[in-house]
C-alpha cells in the first residue's frame, strides 16, 4: 500500500518545502513549518475552485481610457467604519477582520445588515448555529429599534455551512449585497484534501472567495482568528490578496474596544476607531478624549493629561503615578499600559540629569481606560505625573503634556504637535507643555485662533521650575 506523500507549509508564509526546516527560507521566520498531505489533481478535477471561477477575459487597456469616476460605496451604518474604510465599503473589494475570541467581531460584522435594513446581506457562519446568530441578532435589535423606531434584519440571510462550493453556489443564487464569511478559518475546499484551517486550505479558500468578489462585484467580508502572537492566523498571502485589514484590539476585561486599519486600497491605515462594548452590542466612542480624560472633579497628585496620538487621531489620556518609599528594601517598578522598560529609562533620567533620588522608591504608573501607550509624546507626562506623586503636589488645572524626553534630559519635538494643540484647545484645556523646538512661525499661524497657552520647555529642569516654583 502506498504512502500518502507530505509537504511542509510555513504557517507565516505558505512557502512550500519537502522537508521539515527550522528556519523558513522565505520569510526566515523560526518553527513556522507544519506538515500538510500533498494536494494532487484528486479524481480528474485538478483546481476545481479556481476552473469554475476564472470566466473573465482580461484584456490590455490604455492608461488613458481608464475611468477615473468615483466608486460608489456602501455605507455600514457606523460613521466609524465607514472613516476607517475611507467612505464606505467599495464594491467587489475584500476585507479582512482579524481580533482575539470574544473581542467583538462577530458582533460588529452582524451590525451592519442589523443597522442597513436595505442592505441584502448573506451571512455565512461556520462557528454558530442560526439559532445562536437569531439570539445576538435580537439583543443587537433592541439597540437599533431605539435608535431608529423600526426593527432591522428583513433582508439579512443567515447560512450556516462549512464548505466552500456549497457557500458560492447559494451566494450565485441569492445574490446579495454584501456576503460576509465567520470565519475563514472554518471553511474548506473539496478540491484539496487538507483539513480546514490549514495554511493551503485558508489560502486557496480566501483565493476563491476573492475572486468570486471581483467578477461578482459582491463585497465581502472575511472574519479571521489571530494567533498567540497577535498575527491572523494562516498564511501571510491571507493579508497581502484582501484590499482592506482591519484589526480589532481591546482587553476582554474593559468595555472599550479599538478597530485599527492595518491595510486599506481604499483609503487612509493613518486613523483608529474606539468602541465599547454594551450589553446591546458595540457603541461607538466619537471623542475618545471625553472618556480617557480625569474624571474626578477635585485636583489629585500623581495625575496629569497627555496628548497620544494613534495613526492621525489625536486625543489625550490620563497618566496616574504613585510614588512611596520601598517598604520591603527593593523599590517596584509597575506600569498598566506603558513600556515599563521606557519608565525605567525616564526614572535614571530624573535622577541624573535633574538629582531626583527615585532608586529607594516605588514608582507604578497606570494609563486610565485600559489603553496602550506607544507614543513617546507621552514621556513629558509621564515624568509630570511622577514628579507630582513624589512632591505630593497637584499639577496647575487643566493643563496637558505634549513632548518626548530624552536621555541627556532635553525636551523633545513630537510630530502632529498642531493637531495635539487643537484637540487640546477643543476640550478646553488652558494650557499645554511642548518642547521648544516644535515652536515655528507655521505653527504660530496656524494657531492663532486657538485659546490655549503654549508653555515651551528645553529641558527637565525647565519643566521643575515651571510646575513647582512659579
Amino acid at each position: 500500500m502506498a504512502t500518502a506523500k507530505s509537504v511542509w507549509y510555513c504557517s507565516s508564509c505558505g512557502n512550500e518545502s519537502s522537508k521539515w526546516m527550522g528556519r523558513c527560507p522565505a520569510c526566515g521566520e523560526w518553527n513556522t513549518m507544519v506538515e500538510e498531505p500533498k494536494q494532487t489533481a484528486a479524481k480528474g478535477q485538478g483546481r476545481k475552485t479556481r476552473a469554475f471561477l476564472d470566466t473573465r477575459n482580461p484584456e490590455p487597456v490604455s492608461l488613458n481610457e481608464i475611468s477615473l469616476k468615483e466608486e460608489k460605496r456602501i455605507l455600514t451604518g457606523s460613521p466609524e467604519i465607514d472613516r476607517m474604510l475611507g467612505g464606505g465599503i467599495v464594491p467587489g473589494s475584500m476585507i479582512l477582520i482579524g481580533g482575539e475570541p470574544g473581542i467583538g467581531k462577530s458582533t460588529l460584522a452582524l451590525q451592519i445588515p442589523l443597522a442597513c435594513s436595505h442592505l441584502r446581506t448573506l451571512y455565512v457562519s461556520g462557528e454558530e448555529s442560526p439559532r445562536q446568530i437569531k439570539l445576538r441578532a435580537m439583543r443587537l435589535a433592541r439597540r437599533n429599534t431605539s435608535a431608529t423606531g423600526s426593527t432591522s434584519g428583513e433582508n439579512c440571510t443567515i447560512l450556516g455551512e462549512t464548505l466552500l462550493e456549497n457557500i458560492l453556489e447559494q451566494s450565485r443564487k441569492l445574490k446579495p449585497e454584501l456576503l460576509i464569511i465567520d470565519s475563514v478559518q472554518t471553511i474548506y475546499t473539496e478540491s484539496l484534501e487538507s483539513a480546514a484551517s490549514s495554511v493551503s486550505q485558508v489560502r486557496e479558500c480566501a483565493a476563491a472567495l476573492l475572486r468570486f468578489a471581483k467578477e461578482t462585484n459582491i463585497p465581502v467580508i472575511m472574519i479571521g482568528h489571530i494567533t498567540k502572537d497577535g498575527i491572523i492566523a494562516g498564511p501571510k498571502i491571507l493579508e497581502h490578496i484582501v484590499d482592506a485589514v482591519l484589526q480589532f484590539e481591546g482587553d476582554t476585561k474593559h468595555s472599550h474596544r479599538i478597530l485599527r486599519s492595518i491595510k486599506n486600497r481604499f483609503g487612509s491605515t493613518a486613523g483608529i476607531a474606539i468602541f465599547e462594548m454594551t450589553g446591546t452590542g458595540l457603541k461607538e466612542i466619537v471623542n475618545p478624549s471625553d472618556i480617557l480624560t480625569p474624571m474626578h472633579r477635585n485636583a489629585l497628585s500623581g495625575t496629569a493629561v497627555g496628548s497620544m496620538t494613534d495613526g492621525a487621531r489625536p486625543f489625550l489620556i490620563e497618566i496616574q503615578a504613585l510614588v512611596s518609599t520601598a517598604a520591603y528594601g527593593t523599590p517596584q517598578r509597575s506600569t498598566t499600559g506603558y513600556d515599563t522598560r521606557r519608565l525605567n529609562m525616564l526614572l535614571a533620567v530624573l535622577e541624573k540629569r535633574a538629582g531626583f533620588k527615585l532608586s529607594a522608591k516605588d514608582v507604578f504608573l497606570n494609563v486610565a481606560g485600559g489603553m496602550k501607550v506607544t507614543d513617546t509624546a507621552c514621556d513629558l507626562a509621564v515624568v509630570a505625573a511622577i514628579l507630582s506623586s513624589n512632591f505630593d503636589m497637584c499639577l496647575r488645572p487643566q493643563s496637558c503634556f505634549a513632548a518626548e524626553v530624552g536621555l541627556s534630559g532635553e525636551i523633545r519635538p513630537v510630530s502632529r504637535i498642531g493637531e495635539r494643540i487643537s484637540e487640546a484647545a477643543r476640550l478646553g484645556y488652558k494650557e499645554i507643555f511642548i518642547s521648544s523646538y516644535n515652536m515655528n512661525d507655521e505653527l504660530k499661524a496656524g494657531l492663532r485662533d486657538c485659546r490655549i497657552a503654549i508653555v515651551e520647555l528645553s529641558d527637565i529642569g525647565q519643566l521643575c521650575r515651571k510646575l513647582f516654583k512659579e
